[in-house]
């Protein structure tokens, strides 16, 4: 049974339900109290709130921390503007301060840009951009994640799992972000081939999208194709396409020879619940690294809420502080003891994780 382990940021976790009329979702009818000061909202990159991944995890954190504060969905409460496209941005980001949301986070880099530029045109509103630093601006917190770290151990259970001694790594668009996930995952498989004296092949490809599933299923097919058995997926809703090409290929083979696929950013074992060639009930989702931005989002809501807003500052989350995780999902006992003896050592400082990838 999957197991699911996180670290505590050390701040409340809450708990609700909600969408943005007009912008994103379908309006809910659920009551609750403005709160116009502290009011928040998020703005999603192109893979969208329901992506399984990154900007869903925000989104769960933000409905918890509504529900906690007894705050309505809609303007003067907590909500969400859905993206469909990068030339939505900005007016996305407009449209939520117009309305008057005292708290506007842009979830992933993508959106700097425009909270940059928002956050110069309303010097009274608080913004938020998650996975990269805007600096110069009182008004801007920026909240990043050390996802090297988490990376790592995804490559140390992957190289303790492949039975093939090759496993695969999909990205959605090349950038500083997705390059620390594919340097910790290197790095962690490279090491641990070298304990075992093995010798491990990882397979390196990017989708150039965050929101190309399909395009996200043929590299997976390609990689997998090649020997792989393992992929580590690191591209939001492109990384849906990696499922649906293990569940296909897994629904042909026997339990014995299955494929696996490492989810992120949150935990994804429901996505690899599948049907084998033998008629069994089983699961491909080896484990899932965590990027705790629901937490994040929360712990700087509340901080606003407080009228605490930790303008101007960088805020950067690893392992230490539970801002990045692992579940055990399907590893081995072997598997698990060597992911945690990594942890420790990262947390310790006795192992150094890159953040680019070597040439």
């Amino acid at each position: 049974m999957k197991n699911t382990k996180l670290l505590s940021l050390g701040v409340v976790a809450m708990a609700a339900l909600l969408t943005f009329s007009g912008c994103g979702g379908n309006k809910s009818s659920a009551s609750g109290n403005e709160d116009a000061d502290h009011s928040v909202v998020m703005v999603t990159d192109v893979s969208g709130v329901d992506d399984k991944s990154f900007n869903q995890s925000a989104w769960e954190g933000l409905q918890k921390w509504g529900k906690e504060q007894k705050l309505k969905r809609g303007v003067g409460g907590y909500d969400y503007i859905q993206s469909n496209e990068i030339a939505q941005f900005a007016s996305n980001i407009d449209t939520a301060a117009s309305n008057g949301f005292k708290t506007v986070f842009g979830i992933g880099y993508l959106l700097a840009d425009s909270i940059e530029a928002a956050a110069g045109q309303n010097p009274e509103t608080n913004f938020v951009i998650i996975d990269t630093v805007i600096e110069g601006k009182k008004n801007v917190v920026s909240a990043t994640f050390r996802d090297n770290e988490v990376g790592y151990i995804a490559g140390v259970s992957a190289a303790y799992t492949t039975k093939t001694n090759k496993v695969g790594f999909i990205g959605g668009e090349e950038g500083k972000v997705i390059d620390r996930y594919e340097a910790g995952f290197t790095k962690g498989v490279k090491d641990t081939a070298k304990k075992m004296n093995k010798d491990i092949s990882v397979d390196v490809k990017y989708a150039a999208s965050f929101g190309d599933p399909a395009k996200g299923k043929a590299l997976a097919a390609n990689i997998y194709q090649n020997g792989s058995d393992i992929i580590y997926q690191a591209a939001g809703g492109t990384g849906a396409g990696v499922f649906s090409e293990a569940k296909a290929l897994n629904q042909e083979k026997s339990e014995a020879d299955k494929v696996w696929v490492l989810g992120v950013d949150r935990d994804q074992q429901d996505e690899g619940n599948y049907k084998s060639k033998d008629g069994k009930e089983s699961n491909f989702c080896l484990a899932s690294t965590i990027k705790s931005v629901g937490v994040v989002v929360q712990d700087i809501s509340t901080r606003a809420l407080k009228d605490k807003f930790p303008g101007g500052k960088h805020l950067s989350f690893g392992l230490k502080d539970g801002g990045v995780a692992m579940t055990d999902g399907y590893l081995s006992d072997e598997a698990k003891t060597a992911v945690k003896e990594a942890k420790d050592q990262i947390i310790a400082g006795d192992v150094k994780v890159p953040e680019t990838p070597e040439d």
